[in-house]
């Protein structure tokens, strides 16, 4: 599956208030699912020794499509296609590492 058909099955799923016109709702629970992730990430190393087990990533591999069904959903009431931000997020990367500055801070680099 392509970005593409994924974000148009994903939005036969969507079910939220003012879907279109609503670009908070996804992004809470963006965030929220995020949040999940990192807190099943946490218990690995707390309770696992930094050890994933297969039923984590089974956990993990759920929480990160949760993630990304949000992700989608953003994009979407953003009017922007997984696709787009996929290829504009390589083309940004590749020319940090061309400029040498793939390490540091900032979004300009």
């Amino acid at each position: 599956m392509d970005f593409k058909e994924y974000q148009k099955k994903a939005s036969e799923t969507a079910i939220y208030p003012n879907i279109g016109d609503n670009y908070v709702y996804p992004t809470l629970g963006l965030a929220g699912e995020a949040g999940e992730v990192a807190e099943k990430m946490k218990k690995v190393i707390r309770d696992d020794k930094g050890e994933i087990t297969e039923e984590k990533r089974k956990e993990l591999k759920k929480e990160l499509g949760d993630v990304l069904w949000y992700l989608s959903q953003l994009a979407r009431e953003l009017d922007l296609s997984l696709e787009e931000i996929a290829n504009f997020n390589i083309e940004k990367l590749q020319s940090r590492k061309e400029r040498g500055k793939l390490k540091g801070s900032g979004d300009n680099r």
